[in-house]
This record gives C-alpha cells, structure tokens and sequence, in this order.
C-alpha cells in the first residue's frame, strides 16, 4: 500500500524529486544525463512507439497529444533529480517516476556493475499552490527557457505566456535571483529532510 500523502490531480502542477540511495551519485557523466533525458522523453508519453531500446527522439517522432505527464522544466544534479510536472492523465506522475526509475536503475546497475535500488525510496512530491511557485521553479530549466539548449523537453508555454517577451522573461529571473537561492535552500531542504 502506497504511503503517499499528496494525492495527484489531473490538470494540476507538481514539484517531484529523489535521489540517489544514501546520497550515491546517480550521474557520473554527460552520456548518464542524456540517457536519463532520453528515458523521460520516452516515458512521458503514451502511444505507439518502438521499444526503449532502438527509440532516438531525433528517429522517432512521438503523438505528444498522448502525454501523462507535462514537464514543465526539470533538474539533473550529480546526486539527485527535480522535476515541475502536470498531471494529463489519472495515475500519469506516478506511472511516469516509476517507469523512469525503473529503467534508469537497470541501464545504472548494468553500466556500473551493481545491484539493488539506485533511488531512496518512494519518490516526494510537492504541490505548486500558487503561481508564484510556478514562475521560481522553472529557473531549474533556464537555459531551454531562454533558447541557449535547443529542444522541446519542456511544456515552457505555460511560463514563457505570462511575461510580454523572453527578454522580460530573462528580467524576471535576474530580478529574482536572490529568491531562486532561497528557493534552491529549500529544495535541498526538502530533500534533505528524510534522513
């Protein structure tokens, strides 16, 4: 039985974060973030598709009608990861961090010659109750949000359609940046705080 005490809701925005067992690093080099990049581009989406293994986002082109979940903008840091997701359908986030986790967890083990969990546990997730929440987090992504990283991983509409430009965008952030330092303290207190 799930332990879980933050019910997920179709349509609404979540913070959902884990991290590698015992704080292990999860990400060792560029091909282990692309791999886990590749994974939930993947997983995130329900329809046909060829299997994981011979699947290339740049091959195989995807019915992003059929999402589960939306990823708004994400964070891959040496130990852990961050994601700022919506709900499309009912079990989506779960669905999607499980399969996620799996598949990461056996290309991790295989790779590095392991066995057991990679992730501490069940995933954590946070509720986004205000927009101002919403606005802060997508800095985790600031360098798709801007163009700098040229891909469409993340649903940055939902941000980019609240400010009148991307240079009012990009005001916002470094107006903010002392607000985006507190809010990574938290995030890492939030991470921090199962032990």
């Amino acid at each position: 039985m799930s332990s879980r005490v933050v019910p997920f809701v179709n349509g609404e925005y979540y913070h959902v974060f884990n991290r590698g067992v015992a704080k292990m690093q999860i990400f060792f080099s560029f091909y282990d973030y692309t791999r886990f990049t590749k994974t939930f581009l993947y997983y995130m989406i329900d329809c046909a598709k060829p299997k994981f293994s011979i699947f290339t986002p740049t091959t195989h082109e995807l019915d992003t009608n059929k999402r589960i979940v939306e990823v708004i903008c994400y964070c891959l840091m040496p130990n852990h990861f961050h994601f700022l997701l919506r709900q499309k359908r009912e079990g989506g986030i779960t669905e999607f961090i499980s399969k996620l986790s799996n598949s990461y967890t056996k290309y991790f083990n295989v790779k590095n010659r392991r066995i057991g969990p990679m992730l501490q546990g069940e995933f954590k997730a946070v509720h986004i109750e205000t927009n101002e929440q919403l606005l802060h987090l997508s800095r985790s992504s600031y360098m798709e949000y801007i163009g700098f990283i040229k891909n469409d991983t993340c649903s940055k509409e939902v941000v980019l359609d609240q400010f009148k430009s991307l240079s009012e965008y990009k005001q916002f952030v470094l107006d903010q940046e002392d607000y985006g330092k507190k809010l990574e303290s938290i995030k890492h207190q939030l991470i921090d705080s199962e032990d």
